[in-house]
C-alpha cells in the first residue's frame, strides 16, 4: 500500500497516529541541522546589531527578541529529549519555520541605515529592457481574470511552502528534515542578502520619487530615504478582487521597504517546485505548476519587484538548492 493509502485508510490513520508517538531509536543529542542555520542567522544578525548599536532603532528590541528564540529552542529540544518522536520532532522544524515571518522585518530594521540602491536597479531594467516593467505588465493585462490570478499565485507562496514541508512530512517521512533544512537556509541566504543590498522595489521606490519621474526613466537616489518612510503605492489591478483584497492586506499588515532583490517569492517557490519535482509526484507537480506561474509573474505585476529581481531569483534558486542538498547530505539524518 502506497504511503498515501496508508494515512487514507482507517488502518493507516492509526498507524500515522501511532507513529507520531513512537519513540526514536536514536534520538538526536544536539540541535537539528534547521536549528543550527537558525542559529548562525541569529549569530550574524546579532554581530551587525552591535555593529550598528547607535544606529539601529530599538536594538535592545531585536537582541532580546533572540534571546526569546534561543529559549524557545531550549524549550522544544527538552520537550523532544523528554518523548523523542516524530511529533516532537515536528514541532521543532515547524516552529523555526514559522519563525520565518518574524525574521523578515529585521532585514529592514538593519539595512534602512545603508544606502538605498534601488536608482541603480531601476536605471538597469530601463537599459536592458527600455522601460520598467513593473510599470507597463498591469497596463498590459489590465482585465480582471488576470489581476485575480496574479494574485492568487501571489497569496499562494506561504500555502506552497506549507504544503511541500508536509507532503514530505505526511509521504516522505525520511527526507521531511532534509527538505525542510533546503528550505529555511535558503530563506536565510536570501535574508542575508537582503540586509547587505537595500533594495525596497517599485512600489516603495516609485512612491517615493514619483510615478512621473519612474515613467519619464528619471531614477534619483534617495540614499537613507526609508530609514523613515515605509509608504507604497497600491497594486495594480482589480481592486474590487477578493485576492486583490487579501494581498493588499498582506501589504499593510507585514510588507517593509526591504527584500527586494533576489526576489524569495520566485526563488523559494522555485526550491519548493524542485522539492516537488523530486518526490515524483508529477500530478502534484503539475497541480502546483500554474500557480508557480502566476506566483513569479505576480512579483512584477503588483510592482513588489523589478524584473530583474525576479530573475535573480530563479537563478539563485537553483543555486542555492543545489548546494544545499549537496550539504545536506552530509548534515541531516535519514530519520
Amino acid at each position: 500500500m502506497t504511503n498515501l493509502g496508508l494515512i487514507t485508510s482507517k488502518n493507516g490513520m492509526k498507524t500515522f497516529i501511532k507513529n507520531l508517538f513512537k519513540l526514536e531509536k536514536k534520538p538526536t543529542k544536539g540541535l537539528l541541522p534547521v536549528e543550527w542555520a537558525a542559529m548562525g542567522y541569529l549569530v550574524f544578525t546579532l554581530i551587525l546589531i552591535f555593529i550598528l548599536y547607535t544606529k539601529i532603532a530599538n536594538p535592545e528590541i531585536l537582541i532580546f527578541g533572540r534571546l526569546r528564540i534561543i529559549a524557545m529552542t531550549v524549550a522544544l529540544w527538552l520537550v523532544y529529549r523528554l518523548l523523542p518522536c516524530r511529533l516532537t520532532r515536528f514541532a521543532r522544524i515547524a516552529a523555526q519555520l514559522g519563525l520565518l515571518a518574524w525574521w523578515y522585518p529585521d532585514t529592514y530594521e538593519i539595512n534602512r541605515v545603508l544606502p538605498n540602491l534601488d536608482h541603480i536597479f531601476a536605471q538597469w531594467e530601463q537599459a536592458w529592457f527600455g522601460c520598467q516593467p513593473s510599470l507597463e505588465f498591469s497596463k498590459l493585462l489590465p482585465h480582471p481574470v488576470f489581476s485575480e490570478l496574479f494574485d492568487m499565485g501571489y497569496a499562494a507562496y506561504y500555502p506552497m511552502i506549507a504544503l511541500t514541508v508536509l507532503y514530505y512530512f505526511l509521504w516522505r517521512y525520511k527526507e521531511f528534515e532534509r527538505s525542510a533544512f533546503i528550505l529555511l537556509t535558503a530563506f536565510f541566504v536570501y535574508y542575508v542578502v537582503f540586509i547587505l543590498v537595500p533594495v525596497v522595489g517599485p512600489t516603495f521606490y516609485f512612491k517615493a520619487i514619483g510615478l512621473k519621474a519612474a515613467s519619464s526613466g528619471i531614477f534619483p537616489e534617495v540614499f537613507d530615504y526609508f530609514n523613515h518612510h515605509q509608504a507604497c503605492l497600491p497594486s495594480p489591478g482589480y481592486m474590487d478582487g477578493i485576492f486583490y483584497h487579501f494581498v493588499e492586506s498582506a501589504k499593510a499588515a507585514g510588507e517593509r521597504p526591504t527584500a527586494a532583490f533576489p526576489s524569495s517569492h520566485v526563488g523559494i517557490s522555485t526550491i519548493c517546485m524542485l522539492l516537488i519535482w523530486r518526490t515524483g509526484n508529477r500530478p502534484f507537480f503539475y497541480i502546483l505548476t500554474p500557480i508557480y506561474f502566476f506566483l513569479c509573474c505576480a512579483t512584477v505585476y503588483i510592482q513588489a519587484h523589478y524584473l530583474v529581481d525576479a530573475l535573480a531569483g530563479m537563478v539563485t534558486a537553483v543555486i542555492i538548492y543545489f548546494c544545499l542538498f549537496h550539504l545536506s547530505k552530509h548534515m541531516v539524518s535519514k530519520a
